[in-house]
C-alpha cells in the first residue's frame, strides 16, 4: 500500500475502501465550499457513490494510470490529492486536489502537492507534472504559484460547472526545473 509520510503531522496514504465514510463524510461536511469549483458534488449524494468512485481510483492505480491519496492530518483524512491521470507516454501527470472546509490555511495542501510532485520526479522518473484550475478558484491556484509552478496559459471555457462555463488556468512544473 501507498503511504508517503510528508511530516510529523502529515502523510499521503492511498485511497481504501474503508475511507468511503470518513470521505463521503468530509464532502458533507465541505459540500457547499467545494461545490463553487467541482463538477462531481451533485453526483455524489450517498456513499455509495464515494465507494465507487474510490473503486475506481483503486482500478486506476492497479493500472498504472492515477494515484488518488487521502490526505491524513494528524492521522484524521482532511481531503484528497492525487494524480487525476499519469500519461506516460509523455511522462506527465495532472494533480488534482480537495481539502474540507476548516482545513485550510495550515499549509496543509501545499505541503501535500509538493510532496506529491516529488514524487512524480525522484520516484515516477516523469518530466512534467501539471495543475489546472478554474481561473477564479484563487486559493487552487495559489497553490501552483507558491510552489513555483509556472502558468502556461488559459483554455477558455475548459469546464462545464453546474450551470456556466470556467476558464482554465494551466500550470506546470518540468522535472529540470524542480528545486525539492
Amino acid at each position: 500500500m501507498f503511504i508517503h509520510k510528508i511530516n510529523e503531522d502529515l502523510a499521503l496514504k492511498l485511497i481504501q475502501p474503508h475511507d468511503a465514510q470518513r470521505v463521503f463524510a468530509l464532502t458533507e461536511l465541505s459540500r457547499e465550499n467545494l461545490r463553487t469549483w467541482l463538477p462531481w458534488l451533485d453526483t455524489t449524494t450517498k456513499l455509495q457513490d464515494t465507494q465507487q468512485f474510490i473503486q475506481f481510483c483503486l482500478k486506476g492505480f492497479s493500472e498504472n494510470t492515477c494515484l488518488t491519496t487521502v490526505i491524513l492530518f494528524k492521522g484524521e483524512i482532511v481531503g484528497v490529492v492525487g494524480f487525476n491521470s499519469i500519461n506516460w507516454a509523455n511522462k506527465t501527470a495532472y494533480i488534482g486536489y480537495w481539502l474540507g472546509t476548516g482545513y485550510e490555511g495550515n499549509g496543509i495542501m501545499t505541503n501535500a502537492v509538493h510532496a506529491l510532485t516529488d514524487y512524480a520526479f525522484l520516484e515516477l522518473q516523469l518530466d512534467k507534472v501539471e495543475i489546472r484550475a478554474a481561473s477564479g478558484n484563487k486559493k487552487s491556484r495559489s497553490i501552483a504559484e507558491r510552489l513555483h509552478f509556472t502558468r502556461e496559459g488559459c483554455i477558455r471555457q475548459a469546464e462545464w460547472l453546474y450551470d456556466h462555463y470556467v476558464d482554465h488556468i494551466v500550470y506546470g512544473m518540468l522535472a529540470e526545473e524542480w528545486d525539492s
